[in-house]
């Protein structure tokens, strides 16, 4: 059987929760056609999640890669189009905030996907939900992943790519002014993109 390794992380900065953790939990151990999918939950970690990344990556040898980050403030479902390879934002969980590292000293530039990001979008479209391609994963751990998938689809054939996702009804409560969706359909439009990259 082929694997899917679907990747979420933990809470991170004032975020009590994270719906990606949630999400790479539940839908850890399901099969979809001759897929298996394994879940798991990255450290917001700058100096530890890319190696976690990749010891998963040897670990799994997954022909789909399938990173998960929420974006508190955005409306849509944002599969991401490029990663850059630039460390740099707001300190991680231990603390530690570069600036301007790469992510890779000998590594490109920019790294774009090859999941059909514009596939992805349609599908979300047609069963109700608001989505649009994003051209900027930032540069904190969300791109720092991406980047590192990029590189692994590259170097293996494999597929790989990023799905931003809006916060979930419980990080609203605590954070009146995020825009927010219900944690099943967050669920939802990671499952429609997996059957799409499966069919």
């Amino acid at each position: 059987m082929k694997t899917i390794l679907l990747t979420g992380f933990e809470p991170f900065l004032n975020l009590a929760v994270n719906p990606t953790e949630q999400i790479a939990n539940a839908l850890h151990g399901r099969t979809y056609g001759q897929y298996r999918i394994e879940g798991h939950v990255l450290p917001v970690d700058f100096n530890e999640s890319d190696a976690v990344l990749k010891q998963l990556l040897d670990k799994h040898k997954p022909h789909i890669v399938l990173s998960l980050g929420v974006a508190a403030g955005r409306h849509h479902f944002t599969p991401e189009r490029i990663a850059i390879n630039v460390k740099d934002g707001e300190a991680d969980n231990n603390g530690y905030a570069p600036e301007d590292e790469a992510i890779a000293l000998d590594g490109e530039d920019g790294m774009f996907t090859n999941l059909p990001v514009r596939e992805l979008v349609n599908v979300l479209r047609d069963n109700g939900y608001p989505a649009s391609i994003s051209n900027s994963a930032g540069t904190y751990l969300c791109n720092n992943i991406m980047y590192v998938g990029a590189q692994y689809a590259k170097e293996t054939g494999a597929v790989a790519g990023f799905l931003h996702m809006p916060a979930n009804f419980e990080l609203a409560l605590a954070h009146r002014r995020l825009p927010s969706w219900h944690q099943r359909d967050l669920q939802a439009c990671v499952e429609l993109c997996i059957e799409q990259l499966t069919q």
